[in-house]
């Protein structure tokens, strides 16, 4: 009789516990009062790192978070702790090396995310705002990994659970570019570049927040605000230090090791600055390379997703992962190369290497320089042409003014209220407090400009020639980069349809990272990633941040 009570109360026991957890877990994340955080931002010497709010007033994350609820009742901090030295700071060959030998599973490997997110993101002292969304049905696709792999290779994308900027299409979540305008968006199919990563075995975890309208919403406004995510912050400095921008949440989760990887997309600047910013590596491709189809537009002119990873080995199996010819795409190109090419070889042969002038006043830029002389780079110092860049604002309005309809009516979900621009503005006005409490500037500005197509060709043609022109000087001194800071040159990378990649380089005295970024002839991805990986075996400068570890 004795034995019977004693098992009886252990087992009440047991599911008082879980009961507990249960609602520990219903209630995990709460509203928190921001009006000190709010008000010490507003002493920051940078006017757009002056917040009027750092919490969304639209998401509800124990929504985000209810599908996984069980499966996180019984994953404890003790499973987080084990599984740790597995996980962060890892490439993709060594995480399928641990799958391989058992030491982990595809489901191990996203629960541990979820886990994680989830302890950062409650917690009101830690949280980066950086989730959107996530994938409901993420554990049983891991389930299904882990059923079905046979002889995975230790460069494939398979498994791997990765993070995509909330412009992307997905099937499984709503598509909002942070707008509320778009909050309802559920579309039918994947954009492109997800059907790819699925094709290739990735696990989609879900959506990361960005700045609103990919930065070309409002004028001077915090980098990395949307009014579906609020305010995403940067691990390395809360509220301290810009995210970067516009691809602020998929800097923000990889540097967090939030998830493997994430995909970002940039117009000018939109990948390089948040990784750079948050101390990852960025790839912005070749326009062509990769596929546009099924992602919220500004210009379809310069427009293009790409990898946001730890270390440049993931990055190369990533752009293997996105590639492909999308007919749908009229800029898309048949790309046969292999970007990984069963890793890189660690030298510096035979580089030859641009460095500009101008930027050598930068102490870590022209330490990192002298660096790359002692071990056999041929440095040329270049003092580039003065250019015009009239008319690139011009440019982004009149194409996303052309542009973005045509997302709305060919891969958005039919009920939407918005079909154009002025149907944004519109919308936001009806309560612009929630919906935008910075202003629409700049697509009030979209709305406003009259340029006709006919004028805006030739201004793409003066603003391309002028972009070549600041480069020109690659081909007859035969050079394999050219080396700049963070997004300095994006744009006139952008326009010259030159890809770039952003390697970490350093931090500043307050902690602020600081990336070396190697700019490209079109199409030469697969150079920039030997090189970009030799730099980054040579310096191996980052590091996580310290309150994320």
């Amino acid at each position: 009789m004795k034995k019977i009570l004693l098992l009886v109360l252990l087992i009440s026991i047991v599911v008082s516990c879980q009961q507990k957890g249960e609602t520990v877990f219903k209630n995990s994340f709460k509203k928190y009062d921001e009006t000190e955080a709010i008000a010490q931002s507003q002493e920051n010497e940078f006017e757009r790192m002056k917040f009027k709010l750092i919490q969304s007033k639209y998401l509800d994350m124990n929504a985000v978070f209810k599908p996984f609820q069980k499966e996180l009742a019984n994953f404890s901090e003790e499973n987080y702790e084990e599984l740790k030295p597995f996980i962060l700071e890892q490439n993709i060959p060594q995480l399928q090396k641990n799958v391989k030998e058992g030491k982990l599973s595809y489901e191990k490997l996203t629960l541990f995310y979820l886990y994680r997110i989830r302890k950062f993101e409650s917690d009101s002292t830690l949280s980066l705002n950086s989730i959107i969304a996530l994938n409901p049905n993420v554990l049983n696709e891991a389930r299904e990994k882990d059923k079905n792999k046979t002889d995975v290779s230790e460069f494939s994308i398979y498994g791997m659970p990765i993070l995509l900027k909330d412009n992307i299409n997905t099937k499984d979540m709503k598509t909002t570019a942070g707008a509320i305008a778009l909050a309802d968006n559920k579309t039918s199919e994947d954009a492109f570049i997800v059907k790819k990563l699925r094709e290739n075995g990735a696990i989609i975890l879900g959506k990361v927040n960005l700045s609103e309208w990919a930065y070309f919403f409002c004028s001077g406004c915090p980098l990395g605000y949307s009014a579906i995510g609020g305010q995403t912050l940067n691990p390395y400095g809360r509220g301290k230090i810009e995210t970067g921008g516009s691809s602020a949440g998929s800097g923000v989760t990889v540097a967090a090791n939030f998830a493997v990887a994430a995909v970002g997309t940039e117009t000018a600047g939109s990948i390089t600055s948040p990784s750079s910013q948050n101390s990852v590596v960025g790839l912005k491709p070749t326009i062509g390379v990769l596929s546009r189809t099924g992602i919220v537009p500004i210009s379809s002119t310069l427009d293009t997703p790409g990898p946001m990873t730890k270390n440049v080995v993931d990055n190369a199996i990533f752009m293997n992962a996105m590639r492909g010819f999308d007919k749908s795409d009229t800029a898309s190109k048949k790309i046969e190369e292999d970007y990984i090419q069963n890793g890189f070889r660690n030298k510096f042969e035979n580089r030859r290497i641009g460095v500009l002038k101008p930027l050598l006043s930068d102490s870590i830029y022209n330490s990192t320089v002298e660096k790359l002389k002692k071990v056999g780079v041929e440095i040329i110092e270049i003092t580039p042409p003065e250019i015009s860049f009239d008319g690139f604002i011009t440019l982004l309005n009149i194409d996303m003014k052309h542009d973005l309809p045509k997302y709305l009516k060919n891969n958005a979900i039919e009920t939407l209220e918005v079909k154009n621009v002025n149907d944004v503005v519109l919308f936001n006005k009806k309560d612009s407090i929630l919906r935008a409490p910075y202003g629409q500037q700049l697509f009030e500005g979209i709305v406003k400009d009259k340029t006709t197509l006919k004028e805006l060709s030739m201004i793409k043609l003066l603003l391309k020639k002028n972009s070549l022109d600041y480069f020109k000087i690659m081909e007859p001194e035969k050079l394999d980069a050219i080396l700049s800071i963070n997004n300095y040159h994006s744009a006139i990378a952008s326009v010259a349809k030159f890809p770039t990649l952003t390697v970490p380089m350093g931090y500043k005295e307050s902690g602020e990272p600081v990336s070396l970024t190697f700019i490209g002839v079109p199409f030469s991805e697969r150079k920039l990633l030997e090189i970009g990986y030799a730099f980054e075996q040579l310096t191996k400068v980052r590091k996580m941040p310290k309150n994320y570890q």
